[in-house]
């Protein structure tokens, strides 16, 4: 298997540990462990103190899928198999698709959700989110370009980089084209409880289709990337036991440490959970201010969830050319949506972070003394 080389998590590369302020960070404030072990209850207290770092279940430990279950209707723990999050998509990729199947992926996305399917030799249609109607999808794009040969629907809602969210009756319509067609749906759930209104929260694509397969995980709305924990959920027996199968060649299994950690923090997820979205609320009330205020300079449509939005440069200049001169000016890192084989007018800035309004400041201070 031949691959591109992944170019978003190479920028990262070149820069994520040495700059000063991330302004492109797509997750929350990392959580400290010992401030998520004063969160744990008597039975994870004793499971922590007592752990042994030997090999785990493959199917991941039993009361972290029970919890994770929880998060879901219709769905048990024997729909669900821990991995790490990259590597859910890996495996599912690679356990549904053969060279020449029809993949339509939503668009632009992070780039495993396309990548992988191109490099397995299938034939990729991106299904374009449209700005102007606030990044939304046209449904009737992918009615017509279904095939008798699309094996695969993906989508990521709430959307990494643009934040936004479709309606419940547009997210049935997918379900339903993708049943009436009996294609695999490709859910990416990463973002999933971080909606700024619970109200425009989609179900998990998992629990209301059999040929559903849902992807969430710690790294986003938890906080906690560095454990390497997240989970597939899909009620398809046949095709779990697939990615079961073909997780042999991956990790094997979890982080022993990662398990627990992870089980502590779904036990109090309402209490972390709500930390980020008051950071995230207040994050955002400061970026609608800086955005009104240049309105001339960016376009910035809302992001509905999630820590990320995806402004435009109303400037000659490329985002590439913008993000590059801003970092190695200031140390500020932005994202341009070159990364994503996107335009070159967008970047990524993340909302996240305690320290947002800071680097924000110090973005402010640039584009005073070099855009105006």
């Amino acid at each position: 298997m031949k691959i591109n080389s992944f170019k978003l998590e190479r920028y990262f590369a070149k820069y994520e540990f040495s700059v000063k302020y991330l302004l492109s960070s797509s997750d929350c404030d990392g959580l400290e462990v010992k401030e998520l072990l004063k969160l744990a209850d008597d039975e994870t207290k004793k499971m922590w103190n007592e752990l042994k770092l030997g090999y785990t279940e493959s199917l991941g430990l039993p009361l972290l899928r029970q919890e994770i279950a929880k998060l879901y209707q219709e769905i048990t723990s024997d729909n669900i198999l821990v991995v790490a999050p990259e590597e859910g998509i890996f495996i599912t990729m690679n356990s549904i698709l053969n060279k020449g199947d029809h993949v339509i992926c939503v668009y632009p996305g992070y780039q495993s959700l396309y990548e992988i399917a191109e490099s397995l030799g299938c034939e990729v249609t991106k299904w374009e989110l449209d700005e102007e109607n606030g990044w939304s999808l046209d449904l009737s794009f992918l009615e017509k370009n279904i095939k008798k040969n699309t094996k695969l629907i993906v989508i990521n809602l709430p959307h990494n980089p643009t934040g936004t969210l479709i309606s419940k009756d547009d997210f049935q319509r997918i379900i339903n084209l993708a049943k009436e067609n009996n294609i695999y749906l490709f859910s990416d759930e990463m973002y999933f409880l971080l909606e700024f209104s619970s109200s425009d929260r989609l179900p998990s694509a998992s629990g209301i289709y059999e040929k559903a397969i849902s992807l969430f995980g710690m790294s986003k709305t938890f906080g906690m990337a560095g454990v390497r924990i997240g989970w597939i959920v899909t009620k398809d027996r046949a095709l779990h036991q697939k990615l079961v199968e073909f997780r042999d060649y991956t990790t094997i299994c979890s982080s022993a440490p990662s398990e627990i950690l992870a089980l502590i923090a779904l036990r109090a997820k309402d209490t972390i959970i709500q930390n980020h979205l008051k950071r995230i609320n207040r994050n955002l009330k400061i970026l609608d201010g800086f955005f009104d205020k240049y309105k001339n300079l960016f376009n910035w449509v809302r992001p509905k969830a999630g820590t990320i939005g995806f402004p435009k440069l109303n400037l000659e200049t490329s985002s590439f050319d913008f993000c590059e001169n801003l970092v190695k000016e200031t140390g500020i890192l932005l994202l341009p949506s070159t990364v994503y084989d996107y335009d070159n007018k967008h970047f990524r800035l993340g909302f996240g972070r305690e320290n947002m309004p800071e680097a924000l400041q110090e973005f402010e201070s640039y584009v005073q003394k070099k855009l105006t």
